[in-house]
């Protein structure tokens, strides 16, 4: 069994002007982790959290409450952004430390990124649910590809969305002309972050690395607001190509590359790759 964790950043709000307070990217992806790893992960997943961010700690509690400390993406990226250099150089070093303990768990990463177009309508409803369909397939060729049966868990929204989005998967299981995900055993599945080391992990990837990196790599000298700043290049240039490598990629029928972390920019067309290349000289 393989389980994919899944979470997102950013909003599904129209960028309306280059000013706009709005989130300019949003990222839906995750991390693909086999069963027998879980126990192990999760683990080193509190001890890392243990190590870094020791005053966070609940009082009177165990080891185990680890767990319920939430460590948000979000709030690392501020610390890069605005911070004096000793929270920034921290929060940094725990990413790196973070991204070594995916690779140590061999996990792998996929993810879909749209950076909006200015004062063009974004249909975020439409584009949550054919991420997650996309996203689906790939995980679909990675099982199919010899990992044996999967299992999606999303980090829960509201129930009306979760519903919406678990039956944009049902209809293509049980569609006529058969199971287009025969190797998932169930629907999209639905967990609080603060249960599952690997949503929690989901959400680093996409809130600490993808946003910020999409943000820099994409949107500047085109949108001006907070979520757009220039300290963000050390997250690219220190990680980019670490992400790179743990990608599942593959070739479909026709040969061409599918799955990763795939770019839809909505402002200057470039292409993904340019998300994991370090800036040139």
């Amino acid at each position: 069994m393989v389980v994919f964790y899944v979470d997102e950043s950013g909003c599904l709000g129209t960028l309306v002007s280059a000013n706009s307070p709005i989130q300019p990217v949003f990222a839906l992806g995750g991390v693909i982790l086999k069963q027998e790893r879980l126990t192990e992960f999760t683990l080193d997943w509190l001890h890392l959290k243990e190590r870094f961010f020791p005053k966070m700690q609940i009082p009177n509690s165990d080891f185990l409450d680890w767990i319920a400390v939430e460590i948000k993406g979000a709030e690392l990226r501020k610390r890069i952004r605005e911070g004096p250099r000793d929270p920034r150089r921290h929060a940094l070093g725990f990413m790196d430390k973070f991204l070594d303990l995916l690779e140590r768990h061999d996990a792998r990463l996929l993810g879909r990124l749209y950076v909006k177009s200015i004062g063009t309508p974004f249909n975020g409803r439409a584009v949550y649910t054919s991420a997650v369909q996309s996203l689906a397939a790939d995980f679909q060729s990675f099982l199919a590809a010899g990992q044996g049966d999967g299992l999606i868990i999303l980090d829960s929204r509201n129930k009306p969305k979760n519903t919406n989005v678990s039956h944009s998967v049902f209809t293509q299981k049980f569609r006529a002309a058969g199971d287009a995900y025969n190797r998932l055993v169930e629907m999209p599945v639905f967990g609080h972050s603060d249960n599952h080391a690997g949503i929690q992990a989901a959400d680093m990837i996409c809130s600490a690395f993808l946003f910020p990196m999409a943000a820099y790599v994409y949107c500047q000298g085109h949108v001006n607001n907070i979520h757009v700043h220039l300290q963000y290049y050390r997250i690219r240039d220190l990680f980019g190509e670490r992400l790179k490598r743990m990608q599942f990629r593959y070739q479909d029928a026709n040969q061409w590359w599918r799955g990763g972390i795939t770019v839809s920019d909505g402002i200057g067309h470039q292409a993904g790759g340019v998300l994991f290349a370090p800036a040139k000289k």
